[in-house]
Parts: C-alpha cells; sequence; structure tokens
C-alpha cells in the first residue's frame, strides 16, 4: 500500500451496522447520516444484508444508489459471529479441518459486494485454530486460505483489511504483520486496527500499536475498553486516552474510516451512534 502523504485535516468518523441490529438498513444509513457520519462499516449477516440472499444483486444495486445519495461511505465488515454456523462463533475458519472452503466463499462474496458499492476493503479475522492444531499448521492453513482470497480480491481491485482479535489465533499486530510477510507483503493485504482490542491485550503500548500498523491501515474500528476484558464500550467509558491516539491517526495521513464498533448498542443505537460521534469529535485535535 502507498503511504499517503500528509495529516487529513480530520478524520471520518463511521458506525457499523452490528451495533444496530434493531433497525432495518435502510434506516441504519438513514439515521448515520443525519447525526453527520461519514460512513458505515456495514457486517454482512442475516439482517441487513445476508450475502447469501437469492436477489443479493438487486439489494447491492439498490444499497449502492442510496449510499451515494446520503454521502455515504462504507467498509464491507466479515465479523458476523453466527452466520456460517448457529452454534459455534466464527465457524468454520481457514484454518478448519473439512470446510474451510465456506469461509473462503464467504470473503469471496464480500470482495464482490464490496466492488460493487465501491467499497475499498472487506475486513476479516482469523478466528480460533482448531482445537490441538500444531501452530505451524494453523499458520500453514491460515496462509494458504488468505492467499486464495487475496487472488479474488486482486481480480477485483479490493484489498483486505486483516484485524488481530482478541483470543482468535491471529491476536495482535505483529502477528498480522507476519501473516503479511508469510503472504509475500502483498500490496492488497492491509490491517484493520481496532484501538479497543489493542488497549485490551497487546503488550507493547496502544500508540505503538498504531505506529507499527499505520503503514498498512485499510480500516480502523473503534470503541472504549478496559485492560484485559474484551468488552466494547461507548468513548470514555473505558480507559483509552482518545486524543493521543486520534492525533497519532491523523498524523499517520491515514484516510479510511475510523467506525465505532459497539456490539452492544442496539436497544439504545440512535443515542450511542450520536454520543460516540459528539465525544470523538471532541477528542480529535484540531
Amino acid at each position: 500500500m502507498t503511504p499517503i502523504s500528509g495529516p487529513p485535516d480530520r478524520l471520518r468518523y463511521g458506525f457499523g451496522t452490528n451495533g444496530f441490529a434493531c433497525h432495518r438498513l435502510d434506516d441504519v444509513l438513514t439515521v448515520l447520516a443525519d447525526l453527520g457520519y461519514d460512513s458505515v462499516g456495514l457486517t454482512l449477516d442475516h439482517g441487513h444484508l445476508d450475502p447469501y440472499a437469492a436477489d443479493l444483486s438487486r439489494q447491492v444495486d439498490r444499497l449502492a444508489r442510496r449510499l451515494d445519495q446520503l454521502g455515504l461511505a462504507v467498509m464491507v465488515e466479515t465479523g458476523a459471529p453466527y452466520l456460517l454456523d448457529p452454534w459455534h462463533k466464527h465457524h468454520p475458519t481457514l484454518m478448519s479441518d473439512s470446510d474451510a472452503g465456506r469461509r473462503v466463499d464467504l470473503l469471496a462474496r464480500a470482495v464482490r459486494i464490496a466492488a460493487d458499492l465501491g467499497a475499498p476493503a472487506v475486513h476479516l479475522c482469523s478466528g480460533p485454530a482448531p482445537r490441538g492444531m500444531p501452530e505451524d499448521e494453523a499458520w500453514k492453513r491460515l496462509t494458504a486460505g488468505c492467499e486464495e482470497v487475496l487472488e479474488i480480491a486482486g481480480e477485483h481491485g479490493v484489498a483486505l483489511g486483516f484485524e488481530p482479535e482478541p483470543y482468535m489465533f491471529v491476536d495482535t499486530v505483529q502477528r498480522v504483520l507476519d501473516l503479511r510477510r508469510r503472504l509475500g507483503d502483498s500490496d492488497l493485504f492491509g490491517i484493520t486496527l481496532d484501538i479497543g482490542h489493542a488497549h485490551c491485550v497487546e503488550e507493547p503500548p496502544l500508540l505503538d500499536c498504531v505506529a507499527a500498523a499505520a503503514p498498512h491501515l485499510v480500516n480502523v474500528q473503534i470503541e472504549d475498553m478496559r485492560r484485559g476484558f474484551h468488552e466494547h464500550l461507548e468513548p470514555g467509558a473505558g480507559e483509552i486516552d482518545f486524543p493521543p491516539v486520534l492525533a497519532a491517526l491523523k498524523a499517520s495521513g491515514y484516510l479510511g474510516p475510523v467506525s465505532v464498533e459497539i456490539q452492544g448498542a442496539s436497544l439504545d443505537a440512535p443515542d450511542v451512534a450520536r454520543r460516540s460521534l459528539e465525544f470523538l469529535k471532541a477528542a480529535e485535535p484540531s
């Protein structure tokens, strides 16, 4: 990825649809645009945009027009925990023994949807490694799966934004960088950095994590969190000192979305989205 020169005038804030589970997708977009958000983090799932819907093409065309009308950018997210398996979170993975192909198929669908929507990247994460699998074998399978998806992404001009997720096989920025090297440092293989996750589990200080990820950032998710507790909180409700983090993102020249991710917000989603945007704009150094 070519680094962007010069800091942006301001960060571009988004909000994830997984925090609006009680709303129709069109209503989510309307609320976010009315509040002043710049983008939406679109989680492919049963409720909002099902990547297996019979009329998917029609839905995507309509969604593209609506996003354009509202002036909202979009990032395609694939973190829905039960989309492929109603019993087991984030299964199957690219490391699974027998049905990793189902994960590849989902990611391929996500890439095609992203291309049709004009989204620059598709978010993905590793999920857990199969119990008892040696680490070398897990790396081998994950790398092979990512290579397959990268080939598809290249055909459509869409980047991948791999997220280190707490308690998954790839859980730190360093492990994403390790995976990137295994993939030949592909220009299309970038990082989704979740600020709360980094505070929750990373050993290096949060600002060091931002600096390590910055050259390869294609997507940023943000929320508050407490060290050692994977619970997504409204900004200001946890331990994170936001002004230095937002300043570091601006200084890096990152121009993509900084998207609030609070999955538990659904019962109060419009107010959570409003408060989050007000907080982040106030915390962003001018």
